[in-house]
């Protein structure tokens, strides 16, 4: 069956679904890691990339977010002048009501009766001016960094901004 699309689980409805350890067949996390880059180096400017509007972020669109981040720093930048820091990790489960479609359906699917669903997912849930990503680089690499981030964010479902801060 395939995926649903995010905007379904783009707003934060209802409470938050976390307690791993009473639900059974959690899909597993696909991003791979949370900090790139040269963790011990110190770097001038911090530049972060901030959710505009609260919402779910899927783990999927994180990873794309990070992967696209994490190459346009490394191809330019090149791997000793970043840091890139993924700051939120997604807790939250998503489930889904599966509706059985095709003939024969209407003996099999018991439609809305009892329908909890089933785990399909996880997400962030992101509130409003929370950063979501961190970079930390040298004065060169500022404008690198920018557009790392400015490319990250069309990969994610809410408007984002780009704060730069003087750490030193």
């Amino acid at each position: 069956m395939a995926r649903k699309p995010g905007r379904m689980y783009r707003e934060i409805r209802g409470q938050a679904y976390t307690r791993r350890e009473f639900m059974g067949g959690i899909p597993s996390l696909r991003i791979a890691q949370f900090e790139m880059g040269d963790a011990k180096g110190d770097f001038p400017v911090e530049i972060n990339l901030i959710a505009e509007e609260q919402c779910q972020i899927r783990n999927i669109a994180l990873e794309a977010a990070r992967i696209v981040a994490n190459r346009f720093l490394l191809k330019r930048a090149g791997a000793a002048n970043y840091f890139l820091k993924m700051r939120v990790y997604p807790h939250h489960v998503l489930r889904e009501n599966k509706q059985a479609t095709g003939a024969g359906a209407d003996r099999v699917s018991d439609g809305m009766r009892r329908a909890f669903g089933k785990a399909v997912g996880t997400a962030s849930r992101v509130q409003r001016g929370q950063r979501i990503f961190t970079v930390r680089t040298t004065l060169n690499n500022v404008q690198l960094a920018k557009e790392a981030l400015r490319k990250a964010s069309m990969k994610l479902p809410t408007p984002c901004r780009i704060e730069i801060k003087q750490t030193s």
